[in-house]
């Protein structure tokens, strides 16, 4: 990919708020419009900082008590659209789908809920994040023309890196951030697997 590219758009949805109020507020002073959901939209509003509620893009309110918000094509079309590509770029164009650059996103802490005593199935499967490795996926596969932070450990270096690139995506970074992803989207579900097989008695 030779074209450079400029975070204009940012998704950020997380459970861990940690660190999130200087870093919302990096973004907008880079004049990068947010996207959020429930409770994070709520916390970057606080903060004093502009957001947009996503069921604002898809048209769509969160349903099943925040189960299904994220996961619609007015969201993964904006994140897995190929930039050097002319056909993903007509084709979320004819759908009004406008592209992502940012996403920061961490899980719903299922390894912390399942080591608390007397955690129940439902408690455990409740704490089972699908929207989330789901955004972080589609987000690092296309790492060359998104920034992909699930941690907040990685917040100031985004920053940081935006301020001196003006803005654009070193696709270096991004593949760095990808790795990461990746990495903790294995942990993650191999933390699931093991619990469930456990509670199944069958073998992880």
């Amino acid at each position: 990919m030779s074209q450079q590219i400029k975070v204009e758009r940012a998704l950020v949805s997380v459970w861990d708020k940690s660190g999130l109020e200087p870093f919302v507020q990096g973004l907008q002073d880079l004049g990068v419009k947010i996207l959020s959901t429930g409770g994070t939209a709520r916390a970057i509003r606080e903060a004093g900082v502009e957001v947009t509620d996503v069921a604002q893009v898809t048209g769509f309110p969160e349903i099943l008590d925040g189960r299904v918000k994220t996961l619609h094509p007015a969201i993964h079309g904006g994140l897995l659209a190929r930039r050097d590509d002319e056909a993903h770029m007509q084709t979320i164009a004819e759908h009004g789908i406008e592209t992502i650059d940012l996403v920061c996103v961490n899980l719903y802490p299922f390894e912390q809920t399942i080591s608390r005593p007397g955690c129940t199935l439902d408690e455990a499967v409740e704490n089972i994040d699908i929207g989330g490795p789901t955004m972080l996926r589609s987000s690092a596969k296309n790492f060359r023309a998104i920034y992909v932070v699930s941690s907040p450990a990685q917040y100031a270096e985004t920053i940081e890196r935006l301020r001196a690139d003006g803005g654009h995506i070193d696709p270096v970074y991004g593949q760095r951030l990808a790795v990461d992803v990746y990495r903790q989207t294995s942990r993650y579900d191999a933390a699931i697997t093991a619990y469930l097989a456990a509670q199944s008695g069958l073998p992880s």
